[in-house]
């Protein structure tokens, strides 16, 4: 498959961004199931948990461009963690408008449980290539990213452009 120029029919199989997304589902039900099973978290809770242990404390909109997750998914993992006495929400001095979301010390202890079960399902997955491939594969993904953001600015300009056009 040749995905430099030329033209060739959609098969969504051998459609790289599809098979990305399959992929990252795969793993994630994986994990889902796992963190259901053993610690009755969703994959956005325990994003939420692993973000806010990383960090020490984050607002809800940082979580969001930390994890692409949209507002309305982190808002709910939030408000879930804290009514379950995992997140407390603290005052954030320099934004009135938004809270530091921080781990308590019950979420501290999941996340001291969880995080081993984490790099437990990324070794058992990834047993299965050795170093460099996983290296490379890391790397493409890295790269992936910046692409993605750099496309991602690109039409944004496009568009101020339009609307500015369109106004003047």
């Amino acid at each position: 498959m040749s995905l430099k120029g030329g033209s060739r029919a959609l098969v969504l199989d051998h459609f790289l961004p599809y098979r990305m997304s399959f992929t990252s589902n795969l793993v994630s039900d994986l994990i889902a199931r796992t963190y259901g099973a053993l610690f009755g978290l969703t994959i956005p809770e325990w994003r939420l948990v692993a973000v806010i242990a990383e960090t020490g404390g984050i607002t809800q909109g940082e979580i969001g461009q930390r994890t692409r997750m949209d507002k309305v998914t982190v808002s709910r993992a939030a408000i879930a963690l804290v009514s379950r006495g995992l997140l407390e929400r603290l005052a954030n001095e320099d934004d009135r408008r938004s809270h530091h979301l921080v781990l308590t010390e019950a979420g501290r202890m999941l996340h001291a449980t969880t995080a081993p079960k984490a790099l437990d399902i990324e070794r058992r997955i990834f047993a299965h290539f050795d170093g460099d491939e996983v290296e490379r594969f890391e790397a493409m993904l890295r790269r992936i990213d910046q692409i993605a953001f750099d496309l991602a600015a690109e039409e944004e300009q496009r568009k101020a452009g339009e609307q500015a056009r369109q106004q003047g």
